[in-house]
């Protein structure tokens, strides 16, 4: 959500932020900018929307300078117009913000009674206000942001830039991750590593509370006490190939296709195959202690939990709560002594989830994250990081990071039961074969993409669709609802098969499709019974199964998928690659923007 780069180069840096912008648009954005130091001056670009009209108001009206800053932002105060777009700039200052200003009132209120005008409706032009006021008193730029940021509360990270000091940026972060690359001679700032990959790899994350100065030799990085310290420099490992779509129409399928590797990437680091076990990245973490095991996640990361849920309780018999981590904190949870604190996002920023790991460890909870971004705040504030091996993804709806948290999910479940002892050493093998033939599973399901996408016209053209599954199928079903609202905006909702006819069976008419997740297996003949509870009452059944459940059910099906037959441990991963397929090839067919649906972030950095 919201995206930053940062240059202080050697030559012109209008085209390399821009570039920077691009790779940031996986984020979500409805407005864009840059700005620079121009013969003493500052200038600024401006665009809404997407950042073509950005690169055309740029080509129209070229920038130079060789110090700048660029955004792109996601409304939240103020709509997503050309005056909101940052940076927010006065004479003197420039400024760019991901994150929320929450006192920003006040603050507009008493910077207005000194005479300030304002230009925007946003909550960052306070920012830029606060710190060009002390600078044009003479404060040196250093002792003006100093003195600004402990005024701000709320989330932000931020990138500022001065016109009397065109050799210098400033940044800053609290609660919104914030990077500093390092180049020959040039220094630079962004959201993340991703945005800087063709600038630079050597990369040093800022902690919380961090400020730094940039100049061309490099960075001084102060902590919130003010103090001067070093933050380490690591490779990124993030390059321009990584985050290409290949020969792929979008980045969404090319990330659908890469699911076999990733999951057999992400199951190597946790499984040994020669021995049949599963180990943890931290061998000697101690799980046998754990009485309960609390999972708090968001969207499509909190469906994985669910299918964790069911892994934990089958497999360890160990009490799981799952929560919204929207909602965590706001009910005041009871927490136990001696309890696990399982946390799982993509990116390892999300704010909604890092400020309830935050409650948990305050009521004294051991720590796990589940992340696909090591170097994020959660993998950094974590007692046992659990890594994805996904590698950037850069569609919106995520696909092979739920995957890849699946597979490190089982992984954990399958350690949990041998140190609490419920797994003997033959049923341990067992779960290391079957999740070591997941990566096989799902290339052979990506084999049917072809008859995905033949038949994805009888679902483009509905309003309403519904997703029906049990057991582990049914969060499954719940993420086929989100991918297809995500990206085709066609409304849709996942249930418990068993629950349609405790009410959601009186939306059942010949115009909702539904989607039946049905693997064979022991609750196959339970959800094909609710199956045909719908289609008695002419409801157009989409049925996903294998070849034999096909074969006992397929009838009078609006359209059948068939995936390869698989065990249950493995369903859930095998199974999320249809019901993705299926949006995908509907959100095409119905033309939307599939890689950067309206309204949406991919890191979601405000509450």
């Amino acid at each position: 959500m919201c995206g930053i780069v940062g240059i202080i180069g050697r030559d012109d840096v209008a085209e390399r932020l821009l570039d920077g912008l691009r790779r940031l648009e996986y984020r979500g954005y409805d407005s864009a900018g840059i700005a620079t130091v121009v013969d003493s001056e500052i200038d600024r670009r401006r665009a809404s929307g997407k950042l073509l009209n950005l690169a055309k108001e740029l080509a129209a009206h070229p920038l130079p300078g060789d110090v700048g800053i660029a955004h792109t932002r996601w409304a939240t105060h103020g709509g997503p117009t050309t005056n909101n777009a940052h940076p927010h700039a006065t004479d003197h200052v420039a400024v760019v913000h991901n994150g929320i200003i929450e006192n920003f009132k006040p603050l507009r209120d008493e910077l207005i009674a000194r005479g300030r005008v304002f230009t925007s409706e946003t909550d960052t032009e306070v920012v830029a206000h606060l710190v060009s006021e002390l600078v044009e008193g003479g404060t040196a730029p250093e002792d003006a942001v100093r003195a600004v940021l402990p005024k701000l509360h709320g989330a932000f990270a931020l990138a500022i830039l001065f016109r009397d000091h065109p050799d210098m940026l400033i940044g800053a972060r609290l609660g919104s991750p914030l990077v500093v690359g390092h180049g020959e001679n040039e220094t630079y700032l962004g959201s993340d590593a991703l945005a800087l990959a063709p600038l630079t790899q050597r990369i040093a994350y800022l902690e919380e509370g961090d400020w730094v100065v940039c100049t061309r030799d490099g960075a001084q990085v102060y902590n919130q006490a003010n103090e001067p310290v070093e933050r380490a420099i690591t490779i990124s490992g993030v390059t321009g190939e990584l985050v290409s779509k290949g020969n792929h129409r979008h980045y969404m399928l090319k990330e659908i296709y890469e699911q076999p590797i990733v999951v057999a990437q992400t199951l190597k680091s946790y499984l040994q195959r020669l021995e049949g076990r599963v180990s943890l990245p931290i061998p000697d973490f101690d799980l046998a202690g754990i009485k309960r095991v609390t999972i708090v996640a968001c969207g499509t990361s909190f469906y994985a939990g669910m299918v964790a849920k069911y892994w934990f309780e089958q497999f360890a018999r160990v009490p799981v709560d799952i929560d919204v981590a929207s909602e965590f904190r706001y009910r005041a949870p009871v927490m136990e002594p001696g309890g696990l604190a399982l946390f799982i996002s993509q990116s390892g920023e999300t704010a909604d989830t890092l400020a309830a790991l935050r409650h948990a460890r305050a009521e004294g909870q051991t720590i796990a994250v589940v992340v696909n971004v090591p170097t994020s705040t959660m993998a950094r504030e974590a007692d046992l990081l659990l890594p994805t091996h996904a590698g950037p993804e850069i569609g919106v709806a995520s696909t092979k990071a739920f995957t890849c948290q699946l597979a490190v999910l089982a992984a954990l479940a399958a350690n949990l039961a041998h140190a609490k002892g419920r797994l003997t050493e033959e049923e341990e093998r067992d779960i290391v074969r079957h999740l070591a033939e997941a990566p096989a599973s799902l290339n052979a399901a990506l084999a049917y993409d072809e008859a995905i996408e033949a038949m994805a016209h009888t679902v483009a053209g509905a309003r309403d669709v519904l997703y029906l599954g049990r057991g582990t199928d049914y969060p499954i079903a719940m993420e086929g609802a989100l991918k297809l609202k995500e990206i085709s905006y066609i409304h849709a909702e996942g249930y418990a098969a068993g629950e349609m006819k405790h009410g959601p069976i009186a939306l059942i008419d010949e115009n909702v499709p539904v989607i039946v997740i049905a693997p064979s297996g022991p609750l196959f003949d339970k959800t094909v019974s609710n199956m045909q509870e719908v289609q008695a009452r002419g409801g157009k059944v989409v049925l996903i199964s294998d070849y034999d459940g096909i074969r006992a059910a397929g009838d009078n099906c609006l359209a059948t998928i068939t995936m390869p037959k698989v065990h249950p441990l493995i369903a859930p991963l095998v199974y999320a690659v249809p019901v993705q397929l299926l949006a995908y090839h509907v959100a095409v067919a119905k033309g939307t923007d599939v890689d950067q649906p309206r309204n949406l972030a991919k890191s979601v950095t405000v509450e």
